[in-house]
């Protein structure tokens, strides 16, 4: 139903990695190839009649983003990605930690909200504590609150973890963080494009994302903040566009959230995630979320049915994706054969090695939906991968 929006998709390809980006609609495609042709030029810097034309498209994405999360413009930053969306926020906390702090993550994040925070609390001399997984790849809250003290500073935390596929009890979590008077920082990189996203509900203090995850191009991620912790964090980069005033003496800066914008920013990419929101929005979370819990129990009941398949975690917990291992034969070894069967899934430790370590594996394969993809998708990847199995044994 929805694969015909897709260009690279009117092929035979089977594209099962929305995981680590997803592919892009033809109305972002044709947005972003229309500025360029007709509306190119930077922005917040001329008086021309394009200059400023680029200004006003670039913040009215800025205002689409802010809808899309219940919040004001004033309160979105623009960045590359949000790789840099949390290395900004675990930078600005570094300078401000002290020995006897502490910093909670989970030992399913993401490389990206896991290592910024162990070195800001290395260069800080503040304390690295991670909470564990159960077995059935949620999270151990258990643990989670036996970790979560009066010393908590920051707790960093996925709303959905790459590798596990579970929508975690984030509102909980908040609540208990904020009661200890911990910041919670939420990567919201994998759920953004699965469920809807309400920062204003959700009372988080930080929350990033990736534009190619959404649909969108890369080169674009997004970070959320309420208006006083963004206020309160150090700039990160330094140069044009982020300054109020500079001379000899010292340097000023521009009211959040310029002044975590140093530079020229990512304007068409900007309005190439507006597209994206705008596409996303006009399918609607419940007919998105039902189409891919559908597909996703279909696929499901398919792999259940292969000798050997070993889930990581319990399939009934998961949304849109899910990692898995064969008995016996190495997941290197059977994405080669896919690959040749003109099947896209991803394979390794997908970022996330402590967590692979945690759960006794070197590696597992991913397969991960998106809206564009289809039951003859699933169908064509089973029986790629029960050829790829029959090679090995």
């Amino acid at each position: 139903m929805f694969r015909k929006d897709f260009p690279l998709l009117n092929s035979d390809l089977i594209y099962l990695d929305s995981a680590a980006s997803a592919q892009k609609p033809a109305m972002v495609l044709r947005a972003m190839d229309t500025f360029y042709r007709t509306d190119y030029s930077n922005v917040h810097r001329g008086t021309c009649h394009l200059a400023n034309a680029a200004t006003t498209a670039y913040e009215q994405a800025r205002e689409v983003i802010a809808t899309f999360l219940n919040t004001k413009p004033a309160n979105i930053v623009f960045t590359k990605g949000a790789t840099e969306s949390l290395n900004l926020v675990a930078s600005g906390y570094a300078k401000t930690l002290k020995p006897g702090d502490e910093v909670l993550v989970s030992i399913a994040e993401h490389h990206a909200n896991f290592v910024p925070w162990q070195q800001a609390c290395l260069s800080s001399g503040a304390t690295f504590k991670v909470f564990n997984v159960l077995p059935d790849g949620r999270w151990n809250l258990d643990d989670f609150r036996a970790k979560l003290t009066d010393k908590t500073r920051v707790v960093a935390v996925s709303i959905m973890s790459n590798v596990l596929g579970v929508v975690n009890p984030i509102q909980k979590m908040i609540a208990d963080a904020h009661k200890k008077g911990a910041k919670v920082v939420l990567d919201a990189a994998q759920s953004v494009a699965h469920i809807p996203t309400d920062v204003q509900q959700l009372d988080c203090d930080f929350l990033a994302f990736s534009g190619h995850k959404l649909y969108g191009p890369t080169g674009i991620g997004v970070l959320y903040g309420k208006t006083k912790d963004l206020e309160n964090l150090p700039p990160y980069q330094f140069g044009g566009e982020m300054i109020e005033k500079v001379s000899v003496a010292k340097t000023t800066f521009a009211p959040v959230p310029a002044r975590f914008e140093a530079g020229t920013p990512p304007v068409v990419e900007a309005i190439g995630l507006a597209k994206a929101v705008e596409y996303i929005e006009n399918v609607g979370f419940d007919s998105l979320q039902k189409h891919e819990q559908d597909l996703f129990d279909y696929l499901i009941g398919k792999l259940q049915k292969i000798q050997g398949i070993r889930f990581v975690g319990d399939p009934v917990y998961k949304t849109g994706l899910l990692c898995f291992n064969v008995d016996g034969i190495h997941p290197n070894d059977l994405t080669t054969i896919l690959s040749k069967e003109n099947v896209c899934v991803r394979v390794g430790h997908h970022c996330a090695m402590p967590l692979h370590e945690f759960l006794g594996i070197t590696a597992s394969l991913r397969v991960s939906l998106g809206i564009y993809n289809t039951k003859q998708d699933v169908d064509d990847f089973v029986l790629a991968l029960n050829k790829a199995i029959g090679f090995f044994r």
